[in-house]
């Protein structure tokens, strides 16, 4: 099974991109090397800026520079990207919809070994609640690629998580990313599996194990996490009538909470949310922590039965 880092392929696209549109510059605070900026910044050293350990500054600068006609690509690690330049993002970015992307590396648990400190639970609801930004949590490598292409032009700021551990492909070259639509991988008629990012893996394992016992899994990648496809979220809760969310974040504010507030609103169906359970992270590899939060297709499964069970009694 193939492996990619989404943080890897985003430094190839925006080498890419870069070399086919001179208006695209890059901003990194000091963590080129981990993001996979440092790819853009030895190509075109005139067009990267590192601001140093000075976030806040670098969203003000990626502002300036928006508003000047560039189209400027944001990086740092999730958690210092929208926890200590939140306030920035939201008064120079979002509020007057200037034209800048962020793109955070080292979201979730599974930045690993440097624990609770630069692991970031809380980044997707942190975006998801400013007005006018799009929010977005790549599949895989695969995907990641077609995102960038489809962000590069589209006007506003968006807020793109990429991932440090490296997880499985599931989709194929050439495939066709939209804004704001949701993709049926798997379908099934029991119940839905709604994911985002490395759980999509993830819950196409839980479909297998469930299938084994009879159960027909319907399994959706909502990359686009905000705007969120409404349409598609009540589709699944008509035709399955039961639920469960997943994703490598809280389950407070993030995809799973989204959802809930799209089913609390046009078609309420018993729900389970797979994620990260009001705490913060720990030390550990990437996978023993997706084991130590829960955060596996046996954890989708069990989350499964669940919100089933809860089906038959309606």
């Amino acid at each position: 099974m193939e492996l990619l880092g989404t943080r890897d392929v985003y430094g190839q696209a925006l080498l890419e991109l870069g070399r086919a549109d001179r208006n695209i510059v890059a901003l990194d605070a000091d963590l080129s090397g981990s993001t996979m900026t440092k790819l853009f910044a030895k190509e075109f050293p005139d067009r990267f800026f590192n601001m140093g350990v000075a976030e806040q500054d670098m969203v003000g600068t990626a502002a300036g520079l928006a508003l000047a006609g560039k189209k400027p690509f944001l990086s740092s690690f999730a958690i210092f990207a929208t926890g200590r330049a939140w306030e920035q993002v939201r008064q120079a970015v979002a509020y007057p919809r200037l034209n800048v992307k962020i793109v955070a590396s080292h979201s979730g648990v599974c930045v690993g070994e440097d624990g609770a400190s630069h692991q970031t639970v809380e980044d997707l609801a942190l975006m998801r609640v400013i007005p006018n930004m799009t929010v977005i949590v790549p599949a895989d490598g695969m995907e990641m690629r077609e995102i960038m292409k489809t962000v590069l032009d589209a006007p506003g700021p968006f807020y793109i998580r990429t991932s440090r551990m490296k997880f499985p492909v599931v989709y194929p070259k050439g495939l066709s990313f939209k804004i704001g639509r949701g993709d049926i991988l798997r379908d099934g008629k029991d119940i839905s599996i709604i994911a985002v990012g490395l759980m999509i893996s993830e819950a196409l394992k839980a479909a297998d194990i469930l299938k084994e016992k009879g159960i027909s899994a319907r399994v959706v990648n909502m990359s686009t996490v905000k705007p969120i496809d409404r349409e598609l979220i009540v589709r699944c809760a008509e035709e399955t009538r039961a639920i469960v969310t997943a994703e490598e974040h809280s389950i407070h504010g993030g995809m799973g909470s989204a959802v809930c507030e799209i089913l609390a609103e046009n078609l309420p169906v018993p729900v389970r949310m797979v994620g990260v359970r009001d705490r913060f992270g720990t030390s550990g590899t990437g996978p023993e922590l997706l084991d130590y939060y829960g955060l596996r297709a046996a954890d989708i499964v069990e989350r499964a039965h669940e919100v089933l069970a809860l089906k038959r009694r309606k």
